[in-house]
Formats: structure tokens, C-alpha cells, sequence
């Protein structure tokens, strides 16, 4: 009893700066949402889709530099900056946690998420993300014919095909879309491998519950492959990789993040 007092109550200043840190994050995307939704019937799509795009990337690297600074978490994500710039690419990742979304979009000012509708009338995101020219997944149609015009125009996706946060370690059964997009766009698929040693905001975590800090995240590149012909047969391949990775993540003879490049599939 005396053992686990004195561990909360060593635990609490941490805890108190890790919620404060959130605080922080959801107050300034309040504010920003309402620029947004200012800013939206005011400027160009075009312009709008960059600002709204570069603004929300800031903010969330900003966070995570604080949460680093802070000593609350420990990102590793350095491997994305190579491919911040790079056009008309597609991003896969796992989906262990609900900051996911944030750690790539913090390095990538390019990207555009496809977002869960409801999550389009959030007042923490909504506006922002229509700025943003973020994708709703509500009809797949409009879906796919929107990502693939955003990727023509030199923008970049960011997807996780589970659909959700992982329930099934390691990972969900792959949605299709992502494949059928890629095949469109004639786009290439980066993959995004997520790790993290906390089930801090997995699936079932409520924000409320404290983890152990502080959390770890590292984020490493996967083999790129190339669109195919055939959607489907591509995204049983890209599940398979993702469930059993066939390229070493990191020896002493290949940098970390290196990206391993799949040949091209046909």
C-alpha cells in the first residue's frame, strides 16, 4: 500500500505536466479552428489547402517538441523529414494509438488525412481540417476521386488502412481503398512502421487513464511499392508485409529510417 502511494505519488508531477501539455494542444487547435473557419470562405482553395495544411503541421510538432522537452515522451520520427517535400506519395502506416495521425502529420506539411466524418464536425478539428482540404471517408466514392486529385496535385496522403486503432495486435485486417487509390493516382505506397512501448490511447485506453512515462514512439520506413494493376492482390501484399516485415528494421550496416525499395510489382 505505502509502495504504491509513493509511486503515485512520484508519478504526479509528470502527470499533471503530460495533461497540461494536452490542455495546451487543445486550446490551440480551438483557436485555430475558429481562424479556419474564418479564413474558409475567404481564400482560395488552393491557398487554403497550403496554409491550413502548414498550420496544422506546426502545431503538432511544436507539441511534440514540448512533450519532449518536457520529458513526457520520446519521438523518434526524424526518418520522415527526407520525404516532407516529395510529391503525389502515399503513406501507410499501423495505427496502434490515437496520436498516430499527429506524429505523421507533424513532419509531413504536404499530407492529407482521411478523417472519419463525424470527426469533421469536432470542434477541435473541424474547421481546420476543411481548410485543409482533409478527406472524408463517409462515401468511398468521393473518397478515392479526391485523394487521387490530391495526389495529382502534387499533395501527399496519409492512411491507415486498418480503418481504426489496432484491436488484434498486431495489427486489423486491411480496408480496401488505399491500393485502389494508389492504382489510380499511379502513386507509390511508403510504409510507415509505428512503435511504441505504451497502450497509451490504443484501443479501449481512455484519455483520463495515466500511463508510465515517459511514452515512447518510433517511427521507421518500410519497403515502397510500386501501384498495381490489381488493388486487391496489392493490399493482401501490403497487409502481409505489415504483419510479417521481410526487410531488417535496423543492423549496424543500414542507418536508421533508412527506406528499403520493394522492386517494382507487376
Amino acid at each position: 500500500m505505502i509502495r504504491h502511494l509513493m509511486r503515485w505519488i512520484l508519478a504526479l508531477p509528470l502527470t499533471v505536466c503530460l495533461y497540461a501539455l494536452l490542455a495546451i494542444l487543445g486550446s490551440i487547435s480551438l483557436v485555430w479552428n475558429v481562424a479556419a473557419m474564418l479564413l474558409y470562405p475567404l481564400l482560395p482553395p488552393s491557398v487554403g489547402r497550403v496554409l491550413g495544411r502548414r498550420v496544422i503541421a506546426t502545431a503538432y510538432r511544436w507539441f511534440w517538441g514540448f512533450a519532449s522537452i518536457t520529458g513526457m515522451m520520446r519521438v523518434d520520427a526524424d526518418c520522415l523529414d527526407a520525404l516532407r517535400d516529395e510529391p503525389g506519395i502515399i503513406f501507410v502506416a499501423n495505427h496502434p494509438t490515437m496520436l498516430d495521425a499527429l506524429l505523421l502529420v507533424a513532419r509531413l506539411p504536404r499530407s492529407a488525412c482521411i478523417m472519419k466524418a463525424d470527426l469533421m464536425k469536432n470542434v477541435f478539428l473541424g474547421a481546420g481540417a476543411r481548410l485543409a482540404r482533409y478527406i472524408r471517408n463517409d462515401s468511398a466514392r468521393i473518397m478515392v476521386r479526391l485523394a487521387v486529385d490530391d495526389l495529382r496535385n502534387g499533395g501527399q496522403l496519409v492512411i491507415f488502412p486498418e480503418g481504426t486503432r489496432t484491436v488484434t495486435p498486431p495489427l486489423n485486417g486491411f480496408r480496401p481503398g488505399v491500393t485502389l487509390i494508389a492504382k489510380l493516382a499511379q502513386a507509390p505506397i511508403q510504409t510507415v512502421f509505428i512503435d511504441t512501448d505504451s497502450p497509451y490511447l490504443g484501443k479501449g485506453w481512455p484519455l483520463w487513464r495515466v500511463p508510465p512515462l515517459p511514452i515512447v514512439f518510433r517511427l521507421r520506413l518500410g519497403e515502397r511499392f510500386a501501384p498495381m494493376q490489381d488493388s486487391d492482390a496489392l493490399l493482401k501484399k501490403l497487409e502481409q508485409y505489415f504483419r510479417h516485415p521481410s526487410e531488417p528494421r535496423v543492423t549496424d550496416a543500414q542507418p536508421e529510417c533508412q527506406t528499403s525499395r520493394a522492386p517494382t510489382l507487376s
